[in-house]
């Protein structure tokens, strides 16, 4: 009984610490944009995937760079609408 209710609070300090871990009430839209917004930071944060994507462009990493941040505004399009209770 003890572990479970420890390993329950650590799940609880893990989600509340980090926002891509969810909670109990994340949505499938939410956790999509983060899975790729976590996926376009490391993009950016390694500059050895950013030439591969300049190459494999025929861009600018510049450009490359620009357009992956434009991306991480909607990442998965717009927000699906909330239902009225």
């Amino acid at each position: 009984m003890g572990d479970r209710y420890n390993i329950h609070s650590q799940l609880e300090h893990l989600q509340s610490k980090y926002i891509g871990t969810g909670h109990a009430d994340t949505n499938k839209y939410e956790w999509l944009t983060n899975q790729h917004r976590d996926s376009l930071a490391s993009y950016l944060g390694h500059y050895d995937m950013l030439s591969y994507f300049a190459v494999a462009e025929n861009e600018s990493k510049a450009r490359i760079r620009f357009n992956i941040m434009e991306k991480m505004l909607q990442p998965c399009g717009p927000p699906p609408e909330k239902p009225e209770d």
